[in-house]
């Protein structure tokens, strides 16, 4: 029959027909992927063991968010009267989700690697209460870094605006919490929350890398930091520089794995846009400027400018062309 002229009833009919056919196809689909799900090669966590939660983790990033600024981030507006019952309030749960998480990512360890017993809930309930305690200090240690970025930036008209929408704060953030947690070797945990903020900023900081005060990093995507950089005081960096490794061998995640693979950077370095640091052994001097797109694998001495050449420019108007820096051919040289 012309479907032009067929019934609604019919046409409707026919889909169900037509749905029926494929869907019936489906318990053989369905057996080959738990079939091959079975096999070695396929990447699958289907055990008792436990595993921590990522819809978890950013919970507590949001939580820590609502802890270490405090007013700026509460779904309440906060005032003199009820701070003290909405912080304490905040505090009581994160340490609750913390802590299951903590202890998850630890028993998880042991179980998967077969680990000799941590005593996983004392263990993960200790590391919890510390974190919190760390706070202040923490809360310190952001204010230099929200100050630093108000210094170095004349397009920043707040502090608050700063807090609120600069995605190099947010990355910074996440990473000094999560470094806090891999300082005292939890598993998993800081590396799925330093992940988070990568994918929201594009800003990847290693929770393992040692950062002093005053870190800046302006606009900021692109920007990668190594496991084993260290980052001295008062550094600013701009987007897509690289704190890196050397070219690495296939099998080097067994055999450098835990050795200094990324550079040192001393106090009152910058580094601009584009810039590429690479190995364990290179050391940037303090109050060095890299300049932007600049490929470094030696170390620097201190008060120390490294830039490129001026690259030599091509104008073209209609069928001639001139070569040379757009000044100088202002000037007429």
């Amino acid at each position: 029959m012309d479907k032009r002229h067929m019934t609604k009833e019919s046409l409707c009919l026919n889909e169900e027909e037509i749905l029926m056919k494929y869907r019936e196809k489906l318990p053989r689909v369905i057996d080959n992927i738990i079939e091959n799900c079975n096999e070695e090669k396929c990447n699958r966590h289907v055990d008792y063991e436990p595993i921590p939660s990522k819809e978890s983790v950013i919970h507590i990033i949001n939580k820590f968010f609502e802890i270490i600024y405090p007013g700026y981030f509460n779904a309440e507006k906060l005032d003199p009267v009820n701070m003290n019952y909405h912080l304490g309030q905040s505090v009581n749960q994160l340490f609750t989700a913390l802590s299951e998480q903590v202890i998850s990512s630890i028993r998880h360890d042991c179980y998967r690697y077969n680990l000799s017993c941590r005593e996983c809930s004392e263990e993960g309930y200790e590391i919890s209460l510390k974190v919190l305690e760390d706070i202040p200090s923490l809360r310190n240690i952001l204010a230099t870094d929200v100050q630093a970025a108000y210094d170095g930036d004349p397009a920043a008209n707040s502090y608050d605006e700063i807090i609120f929408s600069y995605p190099g704060i947010f990355a910074i953030t996440v990473y000094r919490v999560a470094h806090l947690l891999h300082k005292y070797n939890v598993p998993l945990l800081p590396r799925i929350m330093t992940e988070y903020a990568h994918g929201k900023t594009g800003i990847d900081i290693h929770p393992g890398a040692k950062i002093g005060e005053r870190f800046a990093i302006d606009h900021g995507t692109g920007v990668v930091i190594g496991e084993t950089t260290t980052i001295g005081r008062e550094v600013r960096l701009y987007q897509g520089v690289t704190l890196g490794a050397l070219s690495l061998p296939r099998d080097a995640g067994n055999k450098l794995r835990k050795q200094k693979r990324h550079p040192d950077i001393e106090d009152e370095v910058i580094i601009y846009s584009g810039a590429t640091i690479l190995g364990g052994n290179t050391v940037i001097g303090a109050r060095s400027v890299i300049g932007g797109n600049v490929w470094l694998t030696e170390s620097v001495p201190p008060d120390t400018k490294v830039m490129m050449e001026k690259p030599r420019l091509v104008y073209k108007n209609g069928s001639e062309s001139r070569h040379g820096s757009k000044e100088s051919m202002q000037s007429g040289s």
